[in-house]
């Protein structure tokens, strides 16, 4: 199994970040049928995400991201491509904080 380690920091508080990674689980529910459950901490959350071929976890705390994933067998021969669109899709949400 190829795994998946990213890590954005950022400045926009913890309450915030809830709402950017709660946009990010919608897309993700979306476009990839990604399951998501999110596990509320005080000062921080994580989100777990799977679908057949990837599990993973995406932490949320008011200063990062933190997301792992493991891909399946299948899965693994993509990993670059996989890796790439998570990183670009966190960066945008990311940044579209910055900008607003």
């Amino acid at each position: 199994m190829a795994q998946i380690l990213i890590e954005r920091p950022h400045q926009m508080g913890l309450e915030q970040a809830r709402r950017t990674a709660q946009q990010w689980m919608d897309e993700a529910r979306s476009q990839f049928d990604l399951r998501c459950e999110v596990v509320t901490g005080t000062e921080l959350d994580e989100v777990r995400f799977s679908r057949a071929g990837l599990t993973g976890t995406l932490e949320v705390s008011g200063q990062h991201f933190r997301m792992q994933a493991q891909l399946g067998f299948v899965l693994s021969a993509f990993k670059q491509r996989i890796e790439s669109e998570i990183e670009k899709n966190l960066d945008r949400l990311i940044g579209e904080h910055k900008r607003a």
